[in-house]
């Protein structure tokens, strides 16, 4: 099963010249800086080593203006603000330099977690009962309606930065604090009490599933074939329908009846060491290595109408 937007956009490259000058940026200025740059010196490192001209840029010491004159290409390694909600991207798109993964629409649609679920939602996809807060008044009121256990989290951010699991109403208030420094605008969003899964999309396909649980990420994910080809459909279904592109993780939790439903989407997934999509990768018979590669491969799917 592949994504139909993305079947046309597949460019298989053998010469790792035909990418050109490769700028790998990774840092920024996001609260994932320091994961970022893991994943920014792991990609850097894995190009380098198939002989790919690639040099690492963190575009808070860079100016991205400069870089179409050096480089005729980006792997964009940047998570959260600035790196997938479409900033960069939007800048790329006006300088011309083509870039892996999803475009500013895709990105900026996936960012904000409300807007995600109103998408997949509007497809049939099954998401997880909220509401949207600011207030302590308006945490209360989605207490009364959806009821403990509670998730409360950022409505804008990623790697369950300001994210908190609500068992007892005593510790609401800290936890609406602690997401709403990073957004203002609250998600508080059902529990769900199942699995959890991670489906990583790579050019159109799906990488096989990472099963999600506090005992640590697990490949094979223990579903039997029918329920694991759901999963695989309905992440498929909501990647194209948030308008992400290339690549990008996919999550999802079931319910207490077993009905996985969509949490959310990352388009720059963190790529260190232990992270799932290297499970992933490594399930689907790639090394990280040949990852890295196929990632930038995606670059191809904007290129320059002089250039194509």
């Amino acid at each position: 099963m592949r994504l139909r937007h993305d079947i046309s956009r597949v460019r298989q490259v053998e010469d790792p010249k035909a990418f050109g000058r490769v700028a790998v940026l990774a840092g920024g200025d996001s609260a994932l800086r320091a994961e970022s740059l893991q994943s920014g010196a792991a990609v850097l490192a894995a190009l380098q080593r198939q002989g790919v001209d690639a040099r690492g840029i963190d575009p808070a010491e860079h100016s991205l203006a400069d870089l179409p004159v050096v480089f005729d290409r980006a792997w964009i390694a940047l998570h959260g603000a600035g790196g997938e909600d479409g900033t960069v991207q939007g800048a790329f798109d006006c300088l011309g330099l083509p870039y892996t993964g999803s475009g500013v629409a895709g990105s900026a649609a996936t960012h904000d977690k409300v807007q995600t679920k109103r998408l997949v939602q509007a497809i049939g996809i099954a998401s997880a009962d909220y509401e949207v807060v600011r207030t302590p008044a308006d945490l209360q009121a989605a207490l009364e309606r959806i009821g403990l256990p509670l998730v409360l989290k950022p409505v804008t951010q990623g790697a369950a930065i300001g994210l908190t699991v609500v068992r007892d109403v005593a510790e609401l208030p800290a936890a609406l604090q602690a997401a709403a420094e990073v957004d203002d605008r609250v998600l508080v969003e059902q529990y769900l009490p199942g699995h959890g899964y991670s489906v990583f999309v790579l050019q159109g396909e799906a990488l096989p599933i990472v099963r999600r649980d506090a005992t640590g990420d697990q490949v094979p994910c223990g579903l039997s074939g029918q329920a694991a080809a759901h999963v695989v459909e309905l992440a498929l279904a909501a990647f194209e329908a948030t308008g992400a592109m290339g690549w990008g993780q996919v999550d999802l939790r079931s319910d207490a009846t077993g009905r996985p439903q969509l949490l959310e989407i990352n388009t720059v997934p963190v790529l260190g060491e232990g992270s799932p999509v290297r499970l992933a990768a490594q399930a689907a018979g790639m090394d990280f290595d040949r990852f890295a590669w196929r990632v930038l491969e995606t670059s191809f799917a904007r290129q320059p109408a002089e250039v194509r």
